[in-house]
């Protein structure tokens, strides 16, 4: 039996070493969420019209999204898939991912375009479904010109006809999978390698038809890709909120927390595993560096401790993740139109010696919040042998949070 809505499928399988990053681009932060963050709950807050939802992305974020995912509550919508070392190896991964579930159209978008309107996935729906393929594009503002490899020009085409192509790009499902099938048979043979679903379908004798894009739905690939996302963000934000409109405002925040070193527990810090004799004790994971953060960061915004809001007396809690939960608070915080600025904190402790692990600290609570690395600073100090921490008995961290409205 036929399923009438559509499958989508995200690539986000790539390195995307660029913009000086030394991880994936789609999991950079723009504003207080991943990039990758505001593709899925773009297409999750479409409706009825958005069926299975896969996310193919490499071995090496796989861990990271499926924290992501989870702790969103999208598990039941979005499925995560390893993807391959190519594009095309990847949509082949998803494609499989859908087998048997009886759709019969799939969109594939990339995962570095979160701009995208509920209007033009309807558009693109609507017109696959009336002509059998649907490709987001706009037609090309600049002149372009051919070149020869020395950099001379050779031609210009005229521009009427040429359209920069975008994602979604939506095909019948069983017909993408027989192109890929048919691509598989002469992509040996090729020096080409096709850069976008479209052109597996041309290869494969299909017609592709044209929807119309958006030229605000732009792939982030460069540094100042991101600074027109959040100029655009910003512009639907106020476009929005005009009638309430409110001033900047300044908050800042201040965290405490101290546990007591126990044998027959993990360290943990920072999200960190640490190799110790000891760990910390209490009902999550004891991570008493994220612990003051999560404070510090809901008292900047007023909205009390972590006590309140993931009380020790819920056995949900129990072990769970310090990560995890610093996710759920820059979700609090962000309700309430809150965007962290700046985090400074110092774990005191006199051993493990923790200079070499604050760098995965400081990355993973940047990835956690959705902010950039450079908003973080951790420091770590001893107490010269005095009290309970310099004589081994516990930890004890201290943060302080800037906050501004948005």
């Amino acid at each position: 039996m036929s399923n009438e809505a559509t499958a989508v499928i995200i690539v986000a399988a790539g390195q995307g070493k660029r913009m000086g990053a030394n991880k994936n681009k789609v999991l950079l932060p723009l504003y207080l969420k991943p990039i990758i963050a505001w593709t899925l709950e773009g297409f999750i807050q479409v409706g009825q019209e958005i069926g299975s939802i896969v996310l193919v992305a490499h071995k090496d974020d796989l861990a990271y999204l499926q924290g992501l995912i989870d702790g969103n509550g999208w598990a039941n919508r979005v499925e995560l898939v390893e993807g391959g070392s190519e594009r095309i190896d990847s949509v082949q991964r998803g494609l499989e991912a859908l087998e048997g579930k009886g759709y019969q159209w799939v969109a594939v978008h990339d995962g570095a375009r979160p701009l995208f309107t509920p209007s033009l996935i309807a558009r693109c729906i609507e017109k696959a479904k009336l002509k059998g393929s649907a490709v987001a594009s706009v037609p090309v503002k600049d002149t372009i010109k051919e070149a020869s490899s020395e950099g001379v020009v050779t031609r210009t085409p005229d521009r009427k006809g040429l359209y920069a192509i975008q994602t979604p790009q939506i095909f019948s499902y069983p017909e993408l999978v027989q192109a890929y099938k048919k691509l598989e048979e002469i992509k040996n043979t090729s020096e080409v390698i096709p850069t976008d679903d479209a052109m597996v379908m041309e290869w494969a004798g299909h017609s592709v038809f044209l929807a119309l894009g958006d030229y605000e739905n732009i792939k982030i690939t460069t540094p100042e890709d991101l600074l027109i996302a959040e100029a655009i963000l910003q512009k639907r934000h106020d476009l929005v909120g005009a009638d309430r409109r409110i001033s900047k405002e300044n908050r800042v925040g201040l965290g405490y927390d101290v546990h007591r070193l126990v044998a027959g527990r993990d360290l943990i810090l920072g999200g960190v595993h640490i190799p110790y004799e000891k760990g910390l004790l209490g009902h999550s994971d004891a991570d008493v560096l994220l612990h003051a953060i999560k404070d510090a960061i809901l008292g900047a915004a007023g909205l009390g401790d972590i006590g309140r809001h993931f009380p020790d007396s819920d056995e949900t809690y129990k072990g769970i993740s310090s990560l995890l939960l610093l996710q759920k608070v820059a979700q609090i915080v962000e309700k309430e139109q809150w965007q962290i600025q700046n985090i400074d904190a110092t774990v005191v402790a006199q051993r493990p010696k923790l200079a070499p692990y604050i760098a995965e600290m400081v990355k993973n609570i940047s990835e956690a919040l959705g902010i950039k690395e450079g908003q973080v600073n951790i420091k770590a100090t001893t107490t010269e042998g005095l009290g309970f921490a310099g004589t081994g008995e516990g930890m004890a961290a201290y943060a302080t949070v800037l906050l501004q409205n948005r």
